[in-house]
């Protein structure tokens, strides 16, 4: 019987198994476009470009989203329900400005001249953010519906496991984006 418990124990989450395979599925995918950028950079007619400032702005306001959603979890885990709420609720209008920020970014780029018509580089700079918005927009969908569980009246209950994939995939959309960002940087 306890060596049964200790193999339940082992065992990974169905939801956890699913985010992590979702996750390296993303991985491969950012690989590929990173890949073909540091490809296609070669052609004679690949045109450079300088990211706005706003995009600095919402890298440190993703990376304190990502500090939010740690403590939540934290204090979930605790049972410190009023604590995890406020957190919750902070990640949540975090990720709203985070997104708010990408789209300040992309706007100031394309009124500046950097329209997918330009140059194959600066597609292959809206297809590889744009895919990163979609994941983060994901995120936030997520953290909305965590929001209105959060508030809920309904019966609590108690299972870590939501909050975890939550975190540990928000976690990850900071670092891809801390990735993309670095990326974009060095390979101008």
């Amino acid at each position: 019987m306890a060596t049964m418990a200790m193999e339940q124990r082992k065992r990974i989450h169905p939801h956890k198994f699913t985010l992590w395979v979702a996750i390296a599925s993303i991985l491969m995918m950012f690989a590929g476009l990173t890949s073909a950028y540091i490809v296609k950079r070669n052609q004679a007619n690949w045109f450079t470009f300088d990211l706005p400032k706003v995009l600095w702005y919402s890298t440190v306001v993703i990376i304190v989203s990502s500090v939010t959603i740690w403590m939540a979890e934290r204090q979930f885990k605790q049972r410190e329900m009023m604590a995890y709420r406020r957190l919750l609720t902070v990640t949540f209008l975090l990720g709203l400005l985070f997104v708010a920020l990408q789209v300040i970014g992309f706007t100031t780029m394309w009124k500046n001249g950097l329209t997918l018509q330009k140059n194959v580089s600066i597609s292959f700079l809206y297809i590889i953010v744009g895919l990163h918005a979609v994941h983060v927009l994901g995120g936030v969908v997520a953290l909305m519906v965590m929001f209105a569980k959060a508030f809920s009246r309904k019966v609590r209950n108690y299972n870590s496991v939501p909050v975890e994939v939550m975190s540990t995939y928000w976690h990850f959309v900071d670092i891809l984006w801390i990735y993309l960002l670095v990326f974009l940087l060095m390979i101008r």
